[in-house]
């Protein structure tokens, strides 16, 4: 795929759970993650690693909640984005680096994954603007992410599942808070 190949992109809804779970493998994304890092207590998100998990996503999907995006070549899952209202990511609260911005709503982009064959090809910016378009389309006025700014350029994907400020900045983000070197808070207001 090059970068300039077109993806489609869709919410993942009951009927598009199976995609997810392919997408994600038996191994749920990343160790069991499930992309319920984001959502859960840390104690709650170690007890259910894994099937737990997996099932407490499924259960939020069938509940008619969107937890993200699914990405599409081809007609094949090759990558995910979440994004939901911030309030639905409890961890982002607890962080002092995360914490909120100020008292705006926002909607919030946690988590992207993509398929092995399809990572360093645009797919993760090409999520971000899908996702941006979707928070659109649902009311949202902000949408904010938190990247990592790696210290070293080549670091293992597995450690910047939150997105790279690159892709961030690409997509007309702008920085609106830095509490750590490495995880800087990015903004983009929605007209």
């Amino acid at each position: 795929m090059s970068r300039a190949s077109r993806l489609e992109f869709h919410p993942v809804t009951p009927d598009r759970f199976r995609d997810l779970e392919v997408l994600f493998g038996p191994r749920g994304a990343c160790g069991g993650c499930w992309c319920m890092y984001w959502r859960l207590k840390r104690s709650e998100f170690e007890r259910h690693k894994g099937q737990g998990n997996r099932q407490a996503l499924s259960r939020l999907v069938d509940s008619g909640e969107v937890p993200g995006l699914l990405a599409y070549h081809g007609g094949v899952p090759v990558g995910w984005c979440s994004i939901a209202p911030r309030e639905q990511f409890h961890t982002l609260d607890r962080s002092r680096v995360l914490k909120p911005v100020d008292n705006q709503p926002v909607w919030s982009v946690v988590c992207f994954f993509v398929a092995k064959g399809f990572r360093r090809k645009g797919v993760s910016e090409q999520l971000l603007e899908a996702a941006v378009k979707y928070a659109r389309t649902r009311g949202a006025r902000i949408v904010e992410g938190y990247p990592i700014e790696p210290a070293k350029p080549d670091s293992p994907d597995v450690f910047v599942y939150t997105g790279l400020a690159s892709a961030f900045r690409k997509a007309g983000f702008v920085e609106a808070a830095r509490r750590s070197p490495t995880r800087p808070i990015f903004r983009k207001p929605l007209k």
